[in-house]
C-alpha cells in the first residue's frame, strides 16, 4: 500500500531551521508532483511548497526564500529545509504526492512543528 511518512519536525527558536523529510513507499515516486502542505491552529491547509516530477518548484510568497523544497527520486524522499524559522511558521506540515494521469492524491500523517521561545 501506499506510505508517505514524514519526519523531522519539533521545537526550534525564531530564526532556526529544521529539516522536514517524507519518504514515499508503493508509488512510481518519480512519476509524482510532491508537495510540502502545512495547517496552522485553527486554519485551513494551505500549500508551503511543491516541486513537480520535472523538479521545478514553487512556493508561498510566506516561505519563499527561507524554504527550499528537493528531492531524492533514488531514495525515493522529498525534502523541506526550512530556514530562518517565525513563530506563525507554527503548524503540522504534511506531504503530499499527487500524480495527474492517472489521477492519484496521497497525503501522509503530518509533522507537528512548533517555532517559539
Amino acid at each position: 500500500q501506499v506510505q508517505l511518512v514524514e519526519s523531522g519536525g519539533g521545537l526550534v527558536q525564531p530564526g532556526g531551521s529544521l529539516r522536514l523529510s517524507c519518504a514515499a513507499s508503493g508509488i512510481f515516486f518519480s512519476f509524482y508532483d510532491m508537495g510540502w502542505y502545512r495547517q496552522a491552529p485553527g486554519k485551513q491547509r494551505v500549500l508551503a511548497a511543491v516541486i513537480t516530477s520535472g523538479r521545478s518548484t514553487n512556493y508561498a510568497d510566506s516561505v519563499n526564500g527561507r524554504f527550499t523544497i528537493s528531492r531524492d527520486n533514488g531514495k525515493n524522499t522529498v525534502y523541506l529545509q526550512m530556514n530562518n524559522l517565525k513563530p506563525e511558521d507554527t503548524g503540522v506540515y504534511y506531504c503530499n504526492a499527487v500524480r495527474l494521469s492517472p489521477r492519484r492524491d496521497y497525503w501522509g500523517q503530518g509533522t507537528q512543528v512548533t517555532v517559539s521561545s
